[in-house]
């Protein structure tokens, strides 16, 4: 096989291994996309139950004796993970 044959046969290839990724990709994305959708339903479906989240200045009140709390306890356990309004 002459280089130029090689060279031919390493981009076939490449081309092959990116149109892959991109299909995967692409399979993500819409899996992604549907979970997105399904939130969005629980979202407006929570909401049509009046659920809300705290108000900011509630939300500090409540969290300033947790807080004191909390510099008792261990570090580990004082630690809790913010959940990012969507």
């Amino acid at each position: 096989m002459t280089d130029q044959q090689q060279h031919l046969q390493q981009v076939l290839e490449q081309q092959k291994t990116l149109v892959g990724e991109i299909n995967e990709l692409n399979t993500q994305v819409d899996s992604k996309r549907q979970m997105a959708l399904k939130l969005q339903g629980v979202l407006e479906y929570l909401q049509q139950l009046g659920i809300e989240l705290p108000k900011e200045e509630e939300e500090a009140a409540a969290d300033a004796p947790a807080a004191a709390e909390a510099t008792d306890a261990p570090a580990a356990e004082a630690v809790t993970p913010e959940v990012a309004a969507v």
